[in-house]
């Protein structure tokens, strides 16, 4: 799980960081880095697709957020019967909490008596 979440946040930070250093124009003397070359390949990948270059980056955006769901669903559902003990320990110490006590905010575990 440890290598699926490495190959999947690799090239969305490699992409967001090429992407926010070219738009912004920081090339450290690098040509792939300028505002030239963040045109020149929204450019090429627009006439390939057939669309304007201006549309790309939104739809890159989706993309990454849909990929995004769609890991942390697969991440989710691999550890349903952790995150389920976790929800019915939760509910049920906030249950028992709101019948005893007068402090909806009360802990065993704190040291402090003030009102």
């Amino acid at each position: 799980m440890k290598w699926f979440l490495v190959l999947w946040a690799f090239p969305i930070l490699l992409l967001g960081s090429w992407y926010g250093l070219s738009y912004n124009d920081m090339s450290f003397g690098y040509f792939m880095l300028t505002r030239e070359a963040n045109e020149l390949v929204f450019q090429i990948y627009g006439n390939v697709l057939g669309i304007a270059p201006e549309t790309i980056p939104p739809l890159v955006a989706r993309a990454i957020v849909v990929d995004s769901c769609a890991v942390f669903a697969i991440m989710a559902f691999r550890r349903r019967r952790q995150i389920a003990a976790w929800w019915t320990a939760r509910q049920s110490s906030t249950d028992g909490s709101k019948e005893g006590s007068a402090a909806p905010f009360a802990s065993a575990d704190s040291l402090s008596n003030a009102p």
